[in-house]
């Protein structure tokens, strides 16, 4: 390895130290999401010394030396022109944006939650390519030519036809003799997981309040992420009705209606039961909102939905609840009184940004 090489990964690794250190900062604030790419993300990292020249004094002159002070405007032709605004007296701040890969990220997540790797429940059958050439095929290129086996063969038909003399042992291998390495194709089990996220879109639930559940997402597809080969996301609003859209319009709508919690979770089951069998998928709802429901008894139709329906075929179903100027936060307490003593529901309250990291440790420490 060159020495830039050598200090290029140190550089990178003192920058990771920097990234884990502040990464309780990240988790609640929005900084990662616009920067994310389909593998990585550009993490900015601020106040990292940059190396910097120091000039000595230079006493014999030179340019730059000679009468006036500093700052004093020079006269001569073609005076430069003023410039706007004031100028600052403090110093600027470095900012850097560095690479990470997703999973290294997830990494960093696990260690400042100690979160447990989860064990994947549903599993189905993927046929791949095998990374490694370990089959024998009778044909190929001459550079996947296996010398052993094919000198070997020749060996065994030399012997085979009575050529073979061993006060003079010659071995002319033919065209049939060749061997050559192949891939082999063999089915790998593969586990997959689906992730729901739904959410409340009725007037209640503002700018600030996605913007905490768009976190909490983020970060939740994150670390599934690097525990599953295949993760598929689902994204479902709903207020008097619930739809399935895409990742922009989930965090970006907003409605005006009113909200009937129980149109998300059929819409969730049916889903389950069309696309994402609990036999081939780890299968992770999660709800979020403010507490606000129409009636007490669509609340208990959604209670229904969840024992009886989903929580059999779920690996873990979370609810978050935002808290909003509007909402009344009761939908938490009914589930808490109804399922609280049930392993497979997990429920939290976002009061501000500052409880995120509570609530992804609450939703993703069972290792379900």
């Amino acid at each position: 390895m060159f020495r830039i090489d050598a200090d290029r990964a140190r550089f990178r690794e003192i920058v990771r130290g920097r990234i884990r250190s502040d990464l309780s900062k990240y988790l609640s604030t929005p900084e990662l999401i616009a920067r994310q790419g389909e593998h990585a993300v550009s993490v900015p990292v601020p106040q990292i010394e940059l190396p910097q020249f120091c000039f000595g004094a230079n006493e014999k002159g030179g340019v730059g030396q000679g009468p006036g002070e500093r700052g004093e405007e020079l006269e001569g032709e073609g005076g430069g022109q003023e410039g706007t605004g004031a100028a600052g007296e403090g110093e600027g701040q470095h900012i850097l944006e560095v690479d990470v890969e997703l999973d290294e990220l997830a990494e960093m997540l696990g260690r400042e939650l100690a979160l447990p790797r989860i064990e994947p429940r549903g599993k189905r059958q993927l046929v791949s390519d095998s990374a490694r050439y370990s089959d024998i095929s009778n044909s190929g290129p001459d550079s996947l030519r296996h010398f052993r086996r094919s000198y070997r063969q020749a060996l065994r038909r030399t012997i085979a036809a009575g050529e073979w003399d061993p006060a003079a042992p010659r071995v002319a291998p033919i065209r049939e003799d060749f061997r050559y390495r192949a891939r082999r194709i063999v089915p790998a089990p593969e586990s997959s997981a689906v992730v729901i996220h739904m959410m409340d879109v009725s007037g209640s639930m503002g700018r600030e309040q996605k913007e905490i559940v768009r976190i909490e997402a983020f970060w939740i597809d994150t670390w599934l992420r690097s525990q599953y080969e295949n993760l598929e996301v689902v994204y479902i609003v709903h207020d008097a009705s619930a739809k399935v859209v895409d990742h922009d319009a989930f965090f970006h709508l907003r409605e005006s209606g009113g909200t009937k919690i129980s149109s998300a979770y059929e819409l969730c089951l049916q889903l389950i039961r069309e696309k994402h069998r609990p036999e081939d998928w780890n299968i992770y709802p999660f709800h979020y909102s403010d507490g606000d429901n129409w009636s007490a008894r669509d609340t208990e139709k959604c209670i229904a939905l969840l024992r009886e329906e989903i929580l059999p075929r779920v690996n873990q179903f979370c609810y978050g609840q935002v808290k909003s100027a509007y909402g009344s936060g009761q939908f938490k307490k009914d589930l808490d009184a109804s399922l609280g003593g049930d392993e497979r529901v997990v429920t939290s309250s976002v009061a501000e940004r500052g409880d995120i990291h509570n609530a992804i440790r609450a939703f993703l420490g069972k290792g379900r």
